[in-house]
């Protein structure tokens, strides 16, 4: 199988360059068809000789994966999905599996909601990704083609790393796309354009918070460690009083942002006492709270919490000092909304 170029650096695009017998100053071209022109193949990149494309081509190809299939909500949300092929775990032979990606319109925004596994480890109880379990992690040419290759592409405006996946269980290649996305011979987006959103793993989260100028995402669910733990089995490793304390150790007052993410259960975690921790945890960190409806999935004990139900938490938080806002569940009814992707059943290899 042939290296992929999608995700590589001048850099490293010289290099491959000066391999092939072609001049190094062929890297930053490259860069410039892969990442501005947006070429799908070797082909393309029509000021490189005809002699040094074929010599590339022979060891490599652009990466770049075109969705297979695309479903578009009532509200206007739109679900690509993508074939992949990772192996579960170094050494194993290659299988193909689907990841799926979402754009969300809003307005003059086009924001697009990326995975950066097939599956996830996390195993959290209502989330349908978690319960596929973890089938392997996504290259940067895997994440990228998210990017590149669906109709709005051209136009998006934002990204959230809050689709199927840990985007911190693989922070080596999502801090490659990255730097893709942010560097002045890729796409050239402003870190605020970006918001990583994680479960809370700790040593990557360090990483993350010293690595990058982009915004963070925490799951968080319920303030209460024990009973975070029955729902989110990470608990156990990286509790969610120590994530906190790490990030409060961190400016969050001018540009960059940090938000926690809060699925509402009824009866579970939507009651004043939950409130009240929330507020004792935040305390001190200029931080935003989403409050999300649950979506119901299959064999889960939990019910979503009315409206009324939300709201009543949301005021309960304003007046402790909080900041927090209802989200808007978007493309539910094509199984695009938070904690519903989940791809299909696997290709075969």
């Amino acid at each position: 199988m042939k290296e992929r170029l999608l995700g590589k650096t001048p850099e490293e695009l010289k290099a491959i360059a000066l391999e092939v017998g072609l001049p190094g100053f062929a890297g930053k071209q490259m860069a410039q068809w892969l990442y501005q022109k947006r070429v799908h193949s070797i082909e393309q990149m029509t000021n490189l000789s005809k002699q040094g494309r074929e010599a590339l081509a022979e060891r490599y190809e652009v990466g770049q994966t075109q969705p297979v299939e695309v479903q578009t909500s009532r509200d206007g949300t739109r679900k690509y999905l993508f074939p992949v092929r990772c192996p579960v775990k170094p050494g194993m032979t290659e299988e193909a599996f689907y990841i799926e990606a979402v754009m969300i319109p809003d307005q003059e925004r086009k924001t697009l909601c990326v995975s950066s596994q097939a599956g996830c480890k996390m195993a959290c109880k209502f989330c349908m990704t978690g319960r596929q379990g973890f089938h392997g992690n996504l290259d940067a040419a895997d994440i990228l083609s998210q990017f590149f290759a669906i109709e709005e592409a051209a136009d998006l405006t934002n990204t959230v790393f809050m689709g199927m996946g840990e985007p911190l269980d693989n922070w080596d290649q999502v801090k490659r796309v990255m730097d893709v996305l942010t560097a002045p011979w890729g796409l050239a987006w402003s870190p605020k354009r970006i918001t990583l959103s994680t479960i809370g793993v700790l040593p990557k989260l360090k990483q993350y918070l010293e690595e990058s100028k982009c915004h963070l995402a925490v799951s968080l669910h319920n303030p209460f460690p024990e009973e975070r733990e029955e729902l989110m089995p990470v608990q156990k490793a990286w509790s969610i009083t120590e994530v906190v304390r790490l990030i409060k150790q961190y400016d969050f007052t001018g540009q960059r942002r940090v938000s926690f993410e809060y699925t509402i259960f009824s009866g579970w975690n939507d009651t004043p006492r939950h409130a009240e921790g929330l507020l004792k945890l935040l305390r001190g960190l200029e931080c935003r709270v989403n409050l999300i409806r649950f979506h119901a999935i299959p064999d889960f004990p939990y019910a979503t919490a009315s409206a009324q139900a939300m709201e009543a938490f949301r005021e309960r938080l304003e007046k402790g000092g909080l900041t927090a806002t209802i989200r808007a569940s978007r493309g539910e009814d094509i199984f695009a909304a938070c904690g519903l992707l989940a791809g299909k059943h696997n290709l075969q290899p």
